[in-house]
């Protein structure tokens, strides 16, 4: 789960790192009360899930109440990125003397955590890394180990920050890697990282993402979610109960088993399509799953074909071909893509038997996976040249 910008920022000051003094405001009345609250020239600034909010006309300085109450009516209700600004915070404005980038974050490639660190703060760390990633202080932490005083040293010298600054930036370090650690965090943020004119370290943007996995240690946590920034087919699935990925592409994936569901993916590739999301109905594919993985999957306007990959256990074939049949029946016109359809397993015979005989058009059995994702592909992109059917 992914916080907004004011939400993380409430979360560091809980652990005792820096912010500027600011306040929320849903429509520009309360914009222009929290500008006079605040006193003196404010930052507007756009509160959505995404960067890019300066570049995108999301951030803008205002000189009092009155131009901070213009400001946000310019800024609310505009799209960034595909996100639409709901709310605007209204932050105090902050004197800057030099803009650093500070993170810790979960690092699954080596199996610990890392600290990343810039010298060139304020904009995106993925352009600093494309275009200069020597710029870039990568500092592991093995996490038997914790954040020790060289890896400060390694942060605070290697971006070049004034001796006066280095015990702050290790303190506020230490509190950011504290807050992953105690929010089961898997990334905390701040860019910029400013230092302001009189020597003081604040962090002036905020971004933590926490881990779902781990929300049930953290109840107090699920007030922080925002229902209009979570994707409507993830918050559908959520409310069923399913295992849901949304990709870009046009096939979309039900399987059962994640093993099975990543190696659909690759083989979609492998034909040269793209999984537009891909759907675990875990070791049951009855037909009330089945009606349920096909609602979310059909309810993206991109999914041109679905591909049903079921390999049967303790499933049987032929009890899961029965529950496609029926999904399709309690459907009806909502099943607007033809679906294709491969099992193996246990009664798959029987089953693709079943599905052979269906007098639905939508319906497109196939033997083998290879076979299923080559057909896919190409009812994907035909539907995509003819519009959905």
């Amino acid at each position: 789960m992914d916080l907004f910008e004011y939400q993380a920022k409430e979360l560091f000051a809980s652990h005792g790192i820096p912010v500027p003094r600011g306040r929320v405001a849903a429509d520009p009345a309360e914009a222009e009360r929290a500008a006079a609250e605040l006193g003196g020239r404010v930052a507007i600034k756009a509160q959505v899930q995404t960067g890019g909010r300066g570049k995108a006309g999301g951030i803008k300085l205002a000189d009092g109440p009155a131009d901070a109450r213009a400001k946000a009516e310019r800024i609310i209700g505009m799209d960034i990125k595909g996100h639409t600004v709901r709310r605007v915070l209204v932050e105090a404005a902050s004197d800057i003397a030099a803009e650093y980038y500070l993170s810790v974050l979960h690092d699954r490639a080596g199996k610990g955590f890392l600290v990343l660190a810039s010298a060139e703060g304020g904009v995106e760390i993925e352009e600093v890394a494309a275009t200069r990633p020597e710029a870039i202080v990568r500092v592991p932490v093995n996490p038997l180990v914790g954040l020790r005083g060289y890896h400060v040293n390694q942060v605070v010298y290697g971006i070049g920050l004034p001796e006066d600054a280095r015990a702050q930036a290790g303190e506020l370090l230490t509190r950011l890697y504290r807050l992953l650690l105690e929010a089961d965090a898997t990334l905390v943020e701040v860019n910029p990282l400013v230092r302001t004119g009189d020597g003081q370290l604040v962090a002036l943007d905020g971004k933590v993402s926490l881990d779902d996995s781990a929300l049930f240690r953290h109840p107090d946590f699920e007030a922080l979610r925002e229902d209009s920034a979570v994707d409507p087919q993830e918050r559908m699935a959520k409310e069923r109960g399913l295992n849901y990925v949304k990709l870009d592409g046009q096939v979309g994936i039900i399987g059962n088993g994640a093993g099975l569901v990543m190696s659909t993916l690759d083989v979609v590739a492998q034909a040269g399509g793209k999984a537009a999301n891909f759907l675990d109905v875990g070791g049951g594919a009855s037909a009330e799953t089945m009606t349920n993985g096909l609602e979310v999957l059909l309810s993206d306007p991109k999914v041109r074909s679905v591909f049903v990959n079921i390999f049967g256990g303790i499933t049987r074939g032929d009890l899961v071909a029965r529950g496609i049949l029926d999904a399709l029946d309690q459907l009806g016109d909502q099943v607007r893509v033809p679906m294709v359809v491969r099992l193996d397993g246990t009664n798959a015979e029987q089953g693709r038997q079943l599905l052979a005989e269906s007098p639905s058009e939508k319906v497109v059995p196939a033997a083998t996976m290879l076979e299923a994702a080559a057909k896919a592909v190409e009812l994907a992109r035909a539907g995509a040249g003819g519009g959905a059917n």
